[in-house]
């Protein structure tokens, strides 16, 4: 059977491509380009889709001694992740750039050339699983809770979880770094790639999205929440929503943004206990074991990566909407970021925050 390997020169899918080839696999290496001709060259070796990423990469594909392509994929990437991202900071949102690439990128473009090259199966480095049960296929938490990596990963359609492997989920972090060393890939002492990829060799995020001309950084009012001018901002893009440091505000308690307004270009800020909330609005849910729901359930709720999961109602509105009600107020909801459903281990399906209640 024959499968494609993503990867990104780093450790973890380098040992994931190791793990199939060890299961009997007819792999194939691939890497995701995903920056333009005129940017080659720009990036950092910590990022996953740079020239030392690719170095890396063939690297450990040559030891397996398997067959290795880099797959343009840098106008896909541009118009789906890209204009995405920049999209969402212009409407004062904090946006998760992962997800959208994890969905439409690894589990879209990339699997779709892979079932092009007569591959069977697609596998990354994620710290995840994919369970089997009765002929059913369920995307899980890893076995390493504080590597898991399943809250990026609910946007992928329910159609590819037979398609995926995820050969590192169950193995610890120190598990994989100690196969790799065992190896002597030369991506053993790679540290992990940054997050936000593409706007790493511009300096980070601000600075990119300044680059590209984002419209988000003109100076406008901080209020409180009696609507009082407390201060002023640099720009909506600068911030988002639970933020406490670089506010610029000398205030006898710690203050957090509560709120952004694109129409008012305002930024609204408070302390803590305002920031703490029950309740928030979740659009465009993607469900992984329903049809869909059709009653309120009960599911543990993530909403942001680091964070733990909480009991939580989830009652629908329309098919693509539900309002989720927290057993207990949650610190700082934020618009554009995921909310993640699971049951136990099982990732049930999610969706984004779309307000906060």
């Amino acid at each position: 059977m024959r499968a494609v390997a993503a990867m990104s020169g780093g450790v973890d899918s380098s040992v994931a491509a190791l793990e199939l080839k060890r299961k009997g696999y007819d792999v194939i290496g691939m890497t995701i380009k995903t920056w333009p001709r005129e940017e080659c060259g720009a990036g950092g070796e910590r990022l996953c889709c740079s020239l030392e990423a690719i170095q890396y990469a063939r690297s450990v594909a040559e030891d397996l001694e398997i067959p290795y392509y880099v797959v343009d994929l840098s106008k896909e990437f541009a118009g789906v992740v890209k204009t995405y991202f920049a999209r969402e900071y212009t409407r004062g949102r904090t946006p998760n750039p992962c997800v959208y690439c994890n969905s439409k990128i690894k589990f879209g473009c990339l699997l779709r050339k892979a079932r092009e090259l007569g591959a069977e199966k697609i596998a990354t480095g994620h710290y995840a699983r994919i369970l089997e049960r009765d002929g059913n296929y369920y995307l899980a938490e890893a076995r390493d809770k504080q590597r898991d990596q399943s809250y990026f990963l609910y946007d992928i359609s329910r159609e590819t979880l037979p398609l995926i492997e995820f050969p590192v989920g169950g193995l610890s972090g120190e598990e994989v770094r100690g196969i790799a060393m065992e190896h002597d890939f030369t991506s053993a002492g790679r540290k992990s790639s940054q997050d936000i990829c593409f706007a790493e060799a511009d300096g980070g995020y601000r600075e990119y999205l300044k680059k590209i001309g984002a419209g988000a950084f003109t100076p406008g009012d901080i209020v409180d929440v009696s609507g009082k001018v407390v201060g002023t901002h640099k720009g909506i893009a600068s911030y988002t929503v639970g933020q406490r440091r670089g506010l610029g505000l000398a205030r006898p308690e710690p203050v957090y943004v509560l709120k952004i307004d694109p129409d008012n270009n305002t930024i609204t800020v408070g302390e803590k206990h305002h920031a703490m909330n029950r309740k928030i609005l979740v659009a465009g849910i993607n469900w992984l074991t329903l049809e869909k729901l059709d009653r309120p359930r009960e599911f543990a709720t993530r909403i942001r990566y680091n964070g733990k999961k909480a009991p939580a109602r989830v009652t629908p509105r329309g098919d693509e909407e539900a309002v989720v009600e927290f057993k207990e107020p949650q610190f700082a909801p934020t618009p554009g970021q995921a909310a993640v459903f699971y049951d136990g281990e099982i990732v049930v399906g999610g969706g984004w925050i779309e307000e906060v209640r």
